[in-house]
């Protein structure tokens, strides 16, 4: 491979250097000893530039242009990256300023628009006008702007026509439809993307290198709006990724797959034939968890391409997908008697020992991930690192993970993304709560965000409550704690998301053999008479791998766990005002039937999907029940 590469670099670096120009009809040439030096430097440039670039490649199947478009780009995006990162490094030093410039900004961007018109935002002239002018809001303040905006108004809530009708996950309640614009994405890009591949790249040397990504995504379904506005997903997609699609194992007409589950096994396919991999990514540890037990699935399928150099008739592809595919493959016995061997050898470790060079999962395991980042480490990604790069939304980037390193996930706050005010968690439920102000939160208490964005949400709940570990100079750094929609609370006990999940494994831990796989829990509530019952209990849905069966006593570990945990659920244990937890065990693969149906029930795409940790619709509930073996 390195002398091809040699072979084409030096005669197009003479080619180039030995060009005359033409000027005026007439041809001038370089003075004698110019092409000489311009030579021996172009020579030297060329030497030290693959010198660098045969440093950084692992496989040998790349083609020139794909790697020196790859070097280009990640050349570019790392100095853009260093640039970012000295930027928000100033903007941590006098956060007060950079937040009211920030939002000020806002508000003279959109000043003319009927609801900048409706609040006066041009005669604002600091953050404490706009708190006393402006109330918090939550998405019924929008419902109909929103909508006005779809139908085809212009400068409703914002200046510019948005780029999308972006929809939320729906995790802690229906599904939102939010305005993305291009200003949305320049944030993300520039503030999130280039300063965490820098943190990246200083953590993990290893990712500095020419390797492919395999990334776990697939192509959503949009639908127009009444005025033609695309209404989706607002996260990264193979559409929006088209001019990088070439750093990525699955190729192009991959993309062009509808099928979830067709696209999933492409990319195993192209993944496990290259065994240069870098990297796995996704926007959540949840799909990168599912493509290995895919792979766990269908692995001997996945041999028999590779060996052959086919494409499995079981996959529903249009014939000319399928024959550009097929022009991708070739018989490669070799690879495949190396997969055939590890996959025989089992599954723990999986990942390292297919791919020897991987460097990294790039994925987000906190909040409702976290189990899967987990069972990912202790499993099939044993001994690879994980990096949770963002901590960010429908609404945008709203912080990001400069120590990847760090067990912890936490994220410092972007002060040039959002204009951030936080409600105390003892006022979550007050009327008219007042907020602090970044440079007023104090360490190791907890908050609601209230944000103000780039695409017209003004002191906007979105419902995350963060807590505050520490600060970068001036600035917040937080830990996600839970979604107010996804807390457990029957009789006021109100019990998070993260302190049901410690109680959660603390307890399987306690059961022998057992390996949490997923869980939900709805409240007896919505439930009604269909489980029997008086007293109000939590139904607990879990599925485990190793065990098929709990005794009554184990099920009933989880119930003193967190009792032991939450002192105010034990009060109300005791007095009979709950009833103990109602665990049933259900049946493997019933969350990830569970996810189908919620993405179809809420035109959710694979790419932004999180499991529901507290169910508030019942059909989902009575899904589960009629799931359970146990």
């Amino acid at each position: 491979m390195g002398c091809s590469w040699i072979g084409v670099a030096v005669p197009l670096c003479f080619a180039v250097f030995s060009v005359v120009v033409a000027i005026n009809g007439q041809t001038l040439a370089m003075p004698p000893p110019l092409p000489t030096a311009v030579g021996v430097l172009s020579l030297a440039g060329m030497a030290l530039l693959w010198r660098d670039i045969s440093s950084k490649v692992k496989g040998d199947k790349r083609t020139l242009g794909s790697l020196l478009s790859q070097y280009v780009a990640v050349k570019a995006v790392g100095w853009l990256g260093r640039q970012q990162r000295k930027k928000l490094e100033a903007d941590t030093l006098k956060v007060k300023q950079v937040q009211e410039e920030t939002l000020l900004k806002r508000l003279r961007k959109n000043a003319d628009t009927f609801y900048g018109r409706k609040y006066d935002f041009r005669s604002i002239e600091d953050a404490a006008g706009f708190r006393a002018r402006h109330p918090i809001t939550t998405y019924g303040d929008y419902r109909e702007f929103i909508e006005r905006i779809a139908a085809g108004e212009e400068k409703v809530i914002i200046a510019e026509q948005p780029l999308i009708l972006a929809m939320t996950s729906g995790t802690s309640g229906p599904s939102a439809m939010l305005l993305s614009t291009k200003d949305t994405n320049t944030d993300f890009f520039l503030q999130g993307v280039t300063v965490c591949l820098e943190a990246m790249r200083q953590a993990f040397p290893e990712s500095d290198s020419l390797q492919r990504t395999t990334k776990f995504f697939y192509t959503p379904t949009f639908r127009q709006s009444e005025a033609g506005i695309p209404i989706g997903p607002n996260s990264s997609t193979p559409s929006s990724s088209r001019h990088i699609l070439n750093l990525y194992t699955t190729p192009a007409p991959a993309f062009e797959v509808p099928s979830e589950k067709d696209t999933l096994y492409l990319h195993l396919l192209f993944a496990v034939k290259d065994p240069s991999v870098g990297t796995l990514e996704s926007n959540f540890a949840s799909t990168v968890f599912y493509a290995f037990t895919a792979l766990q699935e269908r692995w001997q399928e996945l041999v028999e391409d590779v060996e052959r150099g086919t494409i499995s008739r079981a996959l529903t592809l249009e014939p000319k997908v399928r024959s550009r595919l097929e022009a991708l493959m070739k018989p490669d016995a070799e690879r495949a008697a190396q997969l055939r061997a590890h996959f025989q050898e089992g599954f723990g470790g999986i990942a390292k020992r297919l791919w020897p060079h991987l460097n990294l999962v790039l994925a987000v395991d906190s909040g409702s991930n976290q189990i899967y980042g987990e069972m990912l480490r202790e499993h099939y990604c044993r001994g690879v690192p994980f990096y949770s790069p963002f901590y960010a939304a429908t609404e945008g980037l709203i912080g990001v993970n400069l120590w990847p390193q760090e067990p912890d996930r936490r994220y410092l706050l972007c002060p040039r993304s959002m204009f951030c005010e936080f409600l105390p968690e003892s006022s979550l439920d007050e009327e008219t709560p007042q907020t602090l102000l970044m440079e007023e939160v104090k360490e190791g208490e907890s908050y609601e965000l209230i944000i103000t964005n780039t695409s017209g949400l003004f002191r906007y709940r979105i419902g995350d409550i963060v807590k505050v570990t520490g600060f970068h100079n001036q600035c917040p750094i937080v830990e996600f704690q839970y979604r107010r929609g996804q807390m457990l609370n029957v009789r006021g006990e109100k019990v998070s998301e993260a302190l049901f999940l410690g109680a959660l494994k603390s307890a399987v831990a306690q059961w022998p053999g057992a390996q949490l796989a997923d869980y939900s829990c709805a409240e007896s509530g919505i439930l009604g008479d269909s489980i029997g019952g008086s007293d109000p209990h939590y139904q607990v849905f879990i599925e485990l791998k190793g065990v098929r069966n709990l005794t009554e006593e184990q099920r009933y570990k989880l119930d003193i766990c967190l009792q032991k945990d939450s002192a105010v659920y034990k009060s109300f244990r005791i007095k009979g005002s709950i009833g103990p937890m109602r665990v049933q065990l259900v049946s493997e693969g019933a969350f990830k039937e569970l996810q189908k149906k919620m993405m179809a029930d809420t035109s959710t795409s694979a790419n932004t999907f999180k499991m529901h940790r507290v169910l508030r619709r019942k059909e989902y509930a009575e899904f589960l029940l009629r799931k359970t073996i146990s």
